[in-house]
């Protein structure tokens, strides 16, 4: 796919660690609003969207008009045409606009009147406070953003170390707060995040090491920028591709590091809607299988011993098709198509020696953290599984606990699709 660089992550022009723009105070930030009243609507899809994912992109298309919708598609996360060795062939292209023009005509084939490829990338940052950019953005009813590498978003969408936005992420700001829907996928949704938005990291690396604020050349250290990315959502952090790449303990790790106690962790092919963002009646509801994880720490207790780092009483929610969250309240609804499940398995929840997917490991399995916790929800006799970390020196342990409020949710009687409340602690070994 197009927005999935492959689980190490490639990027074309950095050769530092950069720190100037993310260590800056932020009270030295130019003004902006840090929880703006919205009318409009984002979906925020977790990566490797499918080009025949007609309810999300019918999602996207009905609510930026339906038939009459016209979608503004950014892609400035690519590399641009200039650093593309492929740029002039159409079969294997992977830039800017080229990215632009593949996903308007997905747009368009959806069912959109029109969609048009909004000419910002690392070649053109110019064109970011150009005001023909700005009117042809105020032209739109929804907007895209493709995947790849958040911090070009960064730097071609945003003032430098102001933090502050260009015209067109602007009026981007403005379409959103009269109506529009912005939506994006991988780099795409992770752009939409507020303070202490992810740069990069593997899970293992971030549980044994900790964050840092800035953007590493090592792709495995967990770094993060203290202003974070656009705001457009701001109730908790944002985490993409996330059972597949593996990275629920990254997560809690830069959750509890920065003071975070919420994590929208986004999975593949499916999406968060999210009505009326940053107000008082933030809603959300899931679209896909593969659905969405939440991790809420407001009870999480961390700890740093000789042994390594630990964080106790964090809860882990999963969210599938349909189901509904109320961000404010910290409450989920399943879809009216499940029920709760009655545990039946008498079999011992499997092993698990690779519970966040280790790239290291050839033989690792995706989705490893959920697939424990759903077999935990099936077993009939059992009420705590394990799953340790592939790599050692030290070994972490995930224990997975069914305490008071924990449930689990089905539309067939014997999968646990959706889980709700179901205690992680993670702990040297």
């Amino acid at each position: 796919m197009r927005d999935r660089p492959g689980r190490r992550r490639l990027l074309a022009g950095a050769t530092a660690v950069v720190l100037t723009l993310a260590a800056a105070p932020a009270a030295q930030a130019a003004p902006r609003a840090e929880s703006a009243r919205t009318a409009g609507s984002l979906v925020l899809i977790g990566g490797a969207l499918d080009e025949d994912n007609t309810e999300v992109y019918g999602e996207i298309i009905e609510r930026a008009g339906g038939s009459r919708a016209r979608i503004g598609v950014l892609t400035a996360a690519s590399v641009p045409e200039s650093q593309d060795p492929h740029a002039d062939d159409p079969d294997r292209c992977s830039n800017s606009a080229c990215n632009g023009a593949y996903y308007a005509d997905l747009f368009e084939k959806h069912g959109a009147a029109d969609a048009q490829w909004i000419p910002v990338d690392l070649d053109h940052i110019a064109a970011a406070d150009s005001d023909a950019v700005v009117d042809q953005v105020e032209s739109m009813t929804g907007f895209f953003f493709g995947g790849g590498d958040q911090y070009r978003y960064v730097t071609t969408l945003l003032h430098g170390e102001r933090h502050t936005d260009s015209k067109v992420l602007a009026a981007i700001r403005a379409r959103l707060a009269d109506g529009a829907v912005v939506a994006g996928t991988s780099a795409g949704a992770q752009i939409a995040a507020g303070p202490d938005m992810v740069t990069g990291g593997d899970s293992y690396q971030a549980l044994r090491d900790g964050s840092a604020p800035g953007y590493f050349d090592d792709p495995t250290r967990l770094g993060y920028l203290p202003r974070g990315g656009f705001g457009f959502l701001r109730s908790g952090l944002v985490d993409t591709h996330t059972g597949a790449y593996g990275r629920e303990g990254r997560a809690l790790r830069l959750a509890a590091d920065t003071g975070h106690d919420r994590v929208y962790a986004l999975q593949e092919n499916s999406a968060l809607v999210v009505d009326a963002p940053g107000t008082r009646d933030e809603t959300m509801t899931v679209l896909g299988a593969n659905g969405v994880g939440i991790l809420d720490l407001r009870d999480a207790r961390t700890r740093t011993a000789p042994a390594g780092w630990s964080v106790t009483g964090a809860r882990y929610t999963h969210l599938t098709d349909g189901d509904r969250y109320d961000a404010r309240r910290w409450t989920a609804r399943p879809a009216g198509d499940k029920q709760p499940l009655i545990p039946r398995g008498t079999a011992p929840v499997p092993a698990n020696d690779d519970g966040f997917y280790s790239p290291d490991n050839p033989a690792g399995v995706p989705y490893s953290f959920l697939t424990t916790a759903r077999a935990l929800a099936t077993a009939r006799y059992q009420r705590t599984a394990t799953a340790t970390t592939y790599e050692s020196a030290p070994r972490f342990t995930v224990t997975f606990t069914e305490q008071p409020g924990f449930s689990a949710w089905t539309s067939d009687g014997t999968t646990a699709q959706t889980l709700l409340g179901l205690r992680v602690d993670t702990a040297p070994r």
